[in-house]
């Protein structure tokens, strides 16, 4: 293939892209919110709501004709993902059972609520799924059956199976213990200081936006998006947006940072450590769920800012978002 036939087909995919993410990115609120009811985690959630969206573009690709329901088969590529998943580790991960609170994604119903909180460890991954498509999203029976390929017969005994079982206590939660490194990094970050900031990567650090770009090795990070988030991050229509600051805090046992600009938060990134240094960032500035979800549950005002990198609507100037 000449560098031009490459050329011709990544344009022709990155365009297909595009044009599935028109029909298929207004149901991201509703398919994260399916992923964090399955996960019991943000970040799983996240990760499974990108992963389905990849896995439903290869598909559709290969389908004779498209789905009538776009939301019930998104729904259904996610099930059987989810399902693959727990069966190819023979166990529910530990961390599906860890966290059983309310996720703190929206004004729900509160037996809407309230049926979702029993969706713990215990239950299987069609037992959950099935309760969750039911009580939470309100699914027919039939509807289920289908997302989940199986009969409403089975239905029937999963939704049975899975009330009657009891929820499991919520575990008490031991303070973290945070590493230097991470003050280290909000101290250097709100000096603006490009040469401490990059002393404290792994030379095979990385950053990654969930979804859309990875920057390999501490100078790529250097140059591309600690320099922009720190000397002139473009903000839609409204040019650079206030210099940010940096805060550590601890969510849910987990520390993480808070990027702030002005009186809101508009990124949240999570960090692994490696001995004294940082080895990966991953910054959730377009996760608008994972970013509401989290900053109420911190009680902190935030902006939230779309999925797209080439598609950032400005925020409402001084219109930002707060727990009710």
């Amino acid at each position: 293939m000449t560098t031009a036939e490459h050329e011709g087909l990544g344009g022709a995919v990155k365009a297909s892209w595009r044009r599935f993410l028109d029909t298929y990115e207004p149901l991201r609120p509703d398919l994260y919110r399916y992923c964090r009811h399955l996960t019991r985690s943000p970040w799983d959630a996240e990760d499974m709501a990108q992963e389905t969206m990849a896995r439903a573009f290869v598909t559709l690709a290969v389908m004779t004709e498209a789905p009538n329901n776009p939301r019930a088969w998104l729904f259904r590529v996610a099930s059987n993902l989810w399902i693959n998943r727990t069966r190819q580790t023979r166990e529910l991960p530990a961390a599906f059972g860890a966290d059983v609170r309310e996720p703190a994604i929206g004004a729900e119903p509160r037996a809407i609520r309230e049926a979702a909180g029993t969706l713990i460890a215990q239950l299987s991954p069609q037992e959950r799924a099935a309760v969750v498509l039911k009580d939470a999203f309100g699914l027919a029976l039939d509807e289920i059956a289908e997302a989940l390929c199986t009969t409403t017969g089975a239905i029937k005994t999963a939704l049975h199976r899975g009330r009657t079982k009891l929820i499991a206590p919520e575990p008490e939660e031991t303070a973290p213990v945070t590493p230097a490194v991470l003050d280290a990094f909000c101290d250097a970050f709100n000096a603006r200081d490009l040469d401490r900031l990059t002393a404290l990567l792994l030379d095979t650090a990385t950053l990654e936006y969930p979804g859309l770009k990875i920057e390999y090795g501490a100078e790529a990070v250097r140059a591309g998006s600690l320099t922009g988030t720190l000397f002139g991050c473009p903000d839609g229509d409204h040019g650079p947006i206030e210099p940010p600051r940096c805060e550590l805090r601890t969510h849910r046992g987990e520390p993480i940072f808070l990027w702030w600009s002005g009186d809101a938060v508009h990124a949240i990134v999570r960090v692994e450590v490696d001995g004294d240094r940082i080895a990966r960032l991953r910054n959730y500035y377009h996760a608008p769920e994972v970013i509401t979800e989290v900053c109420r549950e911190l009680d902190v005002p935030f902006c939230t800012h779309g999925y797209r990198t080439w598609l950032v609507p400005p925020p409402p100037i001084g219109s930002f978002n707060r727990r009710a």
